[in-house]
C-alpha cells in the first residue's frame, strides 16, 4: 500500500444506488423495534415473541452468512442484490397483511425470516459492486459510505417508524418500507449494468483464479484466507459492543424516567453519529491513514467511551448529559471501524471471486457478535444491579479489535500478493 493516496475522490452515482439500497434493506431492520408495542396491542404477541422477531434476522446471518456469499459471487452481484431487495419487498408486503389470527406470530416469524435471507442476499454483493463500479484507488470513500448503510437505515426506522405506525397503524410502515426497498431494486436495476456472463470466467485461469473456479473452491480459498477471519473476528468485537450499547439505550432511559419520544430520538441521534464515523473513516482512508492505524483508534475511542459512559463508584459518575455525549462519541469514532474493515474484506479476499464470499464470513460472525453481547451485557447488569459494568464487557471487545488490527496490519493485500 506504498505510494500517495489521491484526495478523496467523488462517488460514483451508481455506488452511490449500491449504498441507498443497503439503507433500504437495513430499514427492514429497524422496522420492528418502534412496532413492537402496536404489534402487541394488534396482534397480542408477547414480549419474548416479539424477541424471537428481533433475534431471527441475526441468526439468519449467523447461519447463512457465508453461504449467501458464496451464492452471491455463484449467481452474479447485481442478480443478488435484485432477488434480495425483491425478498425483503415481497414479505413485507405479505407481512403488512397478517391480522389478530391465532396463527399470527408464525406467519410474522416465516416472513421474517424471509426478510433475513433477503437481507444478506441484498448486502453481501454490496461490496464487490461498490468496488466494479469506482475508480481503481478510489473506492474508499464509497466503502466509508457503505459502512454507513446499517446505522442509517436503523436511525430512519427509529425516527420514522413510530410517527408513520401512529398515523396509519404497523401495516402501513410494512408496505412503507416495501415501497422503499422496491424503488431501490427499480434504481439498481436502471443503474447498474448486468452480471458478466459466467462463462467469461475463463480470463481468471491467467490470474491464479483457475485452482478455485466453482463454488467449492472459493469457499475453500476463503475459509483457508487468514485475511477474511482477521476481518470477520474484528466486525464480531466491533458490532458486538455497538449493539449492545445502543441497542439497550432505550431500557436504560426508560429506566432513568426519560420519556419514550425523547428516548427514540436520543436513541436514533447516537446510531446516527456512526454515520458520520464511516464518512470520516472513509476519508481518512482515502487520504493514506493506514487502515491499522484508523482501527486502532476506533476500538481505543470506543473503549474510552464506555467507559466513560457507564463507568461507577458507588455514586461517583459523570452527569447523565456527560454520559450521553460519551455514547454518541463512541458510537462515532466507532463507525470508522466497518467503513475500514469493508475495505480490508474486500482487499485481503483471496481473488476477485470471493469478495462477497469473505463479505459473507464477515456478516456472519458479526451477527453472531450481535447475538450474544447484548444478552452477555444484560447478564452483567442484572448480577451487579446496574449498567455500570457494561464497559467490562465492551472493553474486552476493544482490546480484542486492537490486536485484531496488529494482525491484519501484517497482511498484504490481495493486488499485492498478486504482484
Amino acid at each position: 500500500m506504498a505510494g500517495v493516496e489521491q484526495p478523496a475522490a467523488r462517488v460514483p452515482a451508481s455506488a452511490m444506488v449500491v449504498v441507498l439500497a443497503g439503507v433500504a434493506a437495513a430499514l427492514h431492520l429497524g422496522k420492528l423495534p418502534p412496532a413492537v408495542p402496536a404489534l402487541q396491542g394488534a396482534l397480542g404477541i408477547t414480549l419474548v415473541q416479539a424477541g424471537f422477531l428481533l433475534s431471527l434476522v441475526q441468526c439468519a446471518g449467523m447461519a447463512l452468512g457465508l453461504l449467501v456469499g458464496l451464492a452471491a459471487d455463484t449467481i452474479g452481484l447485481r442478480r443478488s442484490m435484485l432477488i434480495g431487495l425483491a425478498v425483503l419487498t415481497l414479505a413485507s408486503v405479505a407481512g403488512g397483511f397478517v391480522g389478530p389470527t391465532p396463527h399470527a406470530i408464525e406467519w410474522l416469524l416465516v416472513l421474517r425470516v424471509l426478510e433475513g435471507l433477503g437481507f444478506l442476499l441484498t448486502v453481501m454483493p454490496a461490496p464487490g459492486l461498490i468496488r466494479a463500479q469506482t475508480a481503481p484507488g478510489s473506492e474508499k470513500t464509497a466503502l466509508g459510505l457503505w459502512g454507513a448503510y446499517m446505522p442509517l437505515g436503523v436511525a430512519l426506522a427509529l425516527l420514522i417508524g413510530p410517527a408513520l405506525i401512529g398515523v396509519a397503524g404497523w401495516p402501513a410502515w410494512w408496505w412503507g418500507v416495501a415501497a422503499a426497498s422496491a424503488t431501490a431494486a427499480g434504481a439498481v436495476f436502471l443503474a447498474l449494468p448486468a452480471d458478466a456472463p459466467r462463462v467469461a470466467r475463463s480470463s481468471e485461469a491467467r490470474t491464479g483464479e483457475a485452482r478455485a473456479p466453482g463454488p467449492t473452491g472459493r469457499l475453500r480459498a476463503t475459509l483457508g484466507a487468514p485475511g477474511p477471519w482477521a476481518a470477520a473476528l474484528a466486525f464480531a468485537v466491533y458490532s458486538s459492543q455497538w449493539m449492545a450499547v445502543i441497542g439497550f439505550l432505550p431500557s436504560i432511559y426508560a429506566g432513568a424516567g426519560v420519556p419514550a419520544g425523547a428516548t427514540a430520538v436520543l436513541t436514533a441521534l447516537a446510531a446516527a453519529m456512526n454515520i458520520v464515523g464511516n464518512v470520516m473513516g472513509g476519508r481518512l482512508l482515502q487520504r493514506g491513514l493506514a487502515p491499522g492505524r484508523l482501527l486502532r483508534w476506533g476500538f481505543g475511542a470506543m473503549g474510552l467511551g464506555a467507559v466513560a459512559a457507564f463507568a461507577q463508584w458507588g455514586d461517583v459518575g459523570l452527569p447523565p448529559a456527560l454520559r450521553y455525549l460519551a455514547v454518541c462519541l463512541f458510537s462515532m469514532f466507532g463507525g470508522m471501524v466497518p467503513a475500514t474493515l469493508f475495505l480490508l474484506g474486500v482487499r485481503l479476499a483471496p481473488g476477485p471471486s470471493t469478495v462477497s464470499t469473505s463479505i459473507g464470513l464477515i456478516q456472519q460472525l458479526s451477527s453472531l457478535g450481535q447475538f450474544v453481547a447484548p444478552p452477555l451485557v444484560a447478564w452483567v447488569a442484572h448480577r451487579v444491579g446496574g449498567w455500570q459494568w457494561t464497559w467490562a464487557v465492551t472493553g474486552a471487545c476493544s482490546l480484542a479489535g486492537i490486536a485484531l488490527a496488529s494482525r491484519l496490519d501484517r497482511l498484504r493485500p490481495v493486488e499485492v500478493r498478486a504482484a
